[in-house]
């Protein structure tokens, strides 16, 4: 019972987290529905205010915190990772703002639970859960990236052949597309105004991305560039392929979803399981922690855990 108002003090620290910096990230957008209330709405002008005052002040803190961290090794790492994610923060105000939270997590589980050890796996478990956060954000940003390039590809196509060069039919993405595609190639447009060659910036946005059909289209340019061609029809080429692998990719999903669906069930019925059993049958069930052949079987079950999903996830992972 302990385990589980310590897991929930721990969901709840991190979904109010996630709200904080979802606020910070639409802070960012321009909405124009937004600017023109402020000239006819002025009770909703003021709450608005209020609110925009309230994450302005939780993000200069959490800046002048993490200024003395902001040129650690790990830090400048966090930079990159969270620029992947597309997270609105720097790596020092990352580790600041894991660190709040983990003792917020603890102090409120320890209030709950009088327990310190109990606390401390809440404290512990707080930040690995904005790490996984931010590796599933990696990931959706990845696919979204993924999903966006052939369209991207058709508009720069389209656009060369209007008479436009490379740079301004980059520039024609970063206006007409959503993120995360636009803010990608803003970053390279951006990269390039300050004096970063063309070829480099791309090669850093192929780097943040980490999308080998990205790649592939990074590769033909650099090509084209240097032996020269018809970019467009190029362009046209990698489009077609990359729309093929997006359909067999979604062709292969829907066929292995029931292979990842039982890895799932094999990952939680064990859990699920224990957790009835401890209320129904506690005695019989604290046996697994307290006995040493209970202890023996535990960490068993857990190594066949593992083996299990790995196995299932190794073949349902079917590379194109």
């Amino acid at each position: 019972m302990v385990f589980l108002i310590a897991l929930v003090g721990a969901v709840a620290t991190f979904t109010f987290i996630f709200l904080v910096l979802t606020l910070i990230k639409k802070r960012n957008k321009i909405d124009i529905f937004k600017r023109l209330r402020r000239h006819v709405d002025v009770d909703a002008n003021k709450g608005q205010g209020e609110d925009e005052d309230i994450i302005r002040r939780i993000s200069n803190f959490i800046k002048r915190m993490a200024n003395p961290i902001s040129d650690w090794e790990i830090s400048k790492k966090l930079d990159f990772r969270l620029r992947q994610a597309g997270i609105p923060l720097f790596g020092a105000e990352f580790i600041i703002l894991c660190l709040l939270c983990a003792i917020v997590g603890g102090g409120v589980t320890f209030v709950i639970t009088l327990n310190l050890s109990v606390a401390l796996l809440a404290a512990v478990a707080i930040p690995l859960g904005l790490w996984m956060w931010s590796a599933i954000a990696i990931n959706k940003r990845r696919n979204s990236f993924t999903e966006q390039l052939s369209d991207c590809l058709t508009t720069v196509a389209n656009a060369l052949r209007a008479g436009y060069s490379f740079q301004q039919a980059m520039d024609v993405v970063a206006r007409e597309m959503e993120p995360p595609m636009s803010t990608e190639f803003e970053r390279v447009s951006t990269d390039v105004a300050m004096g970063v060659t063309l070829e480099e910036a791309l090669e850093q946005m192929n780097v943040r991305v980490a999308s080998p059909d990205f790649d592939l289209v990074v590769t033909a340019v650099l090509i084209q560039r240097e032996v020269g061609g018809n970019l467009a029809q190029i362009l046209d080429t990698i489009s077609e392929t990359i729309n093929e692998r997006i359909r067999m990719k979604r062709e292969i999903n829907a066929l292995t979803a029931q292979g990842r669906f039982s890895a799932w069930v094999l990952i939680l019925l064990p859990f699920v399981v224990a957790i009835f059993c401890y209320f129904f049958n506690h005695d019989q069930t604290m046996m697994l922690f307290t006995e040493e052949s209970g202890r023996i079987a535990l960490a068993a079950a857990l190594i066949m855990e593992i083996v299990g999903y790995v196995v299932i996830q190794r073949i349902v992972d079917i590379e194109i």
